[in-house]
């Protein structure tokens, strides 16, 4: 009777450890994935103005977003809440850009150390956050 309780024990303690390890990089993913969304949001405020042609007489005005702006806005939102602090091996992707010259895209990335298990993993998991975030005009 004694080892089967030390078994259900050992069980138990195995199933907590695992569900706070998940636990762990599902809150740090999230928490990534917000401060990914505030950049993105910054970035895509970072626009300049593009006069094209939308037909023979009509000309319409258009946000124009440039990579630079938008890894510079990125950047600086992240230093303003400092977001660097929070996360360990945090950066900036070098995806970070404006793919199509309308939309702010953020990618960040991080590595969580899971509590209790981190000896099985001592470099730790690392997190990856996309966000978009467009530019628009309306009147």
């Amino acid at each position: 009777m004694g080892i089967l309780v030390i078994g259900y024990l050992l069980v138990s303690l195995l199933v907590v450890s695992v569900v706070l390890a998940v636990s762990s990089v599902y809150i740090e993913h999230k928490k990534l994935l917000s401060a990914a969304d505030g950049a993105a949001l910054a970035a895509a405020d970072s626009y300049s103005i593009a006069v094209g042609s939308g037909g023979e007489e009509t000309t319409s005005t258009l946000p124009s977003l440039q990579d630079a702006s938008v890894e510079d806005a990125a950047a600086g939102y992240l230093a303003a809440t400092g977001a660097e602090a929070r996360f360990t091996r945090f950066g900036i992707d070098p995806e970070t850009g404006a793919p199509d010259g309308r939309t702010a895209r953020v990618v960040l990335t991080a590595v969580v150390r899971p509590p209790i298990v981190n000896f099985l993993v001592p470099a730790g998991i690392p997190i990856v956050a996309r966000a978009d975030a467009r530019a628009e005009l309306v009147r």
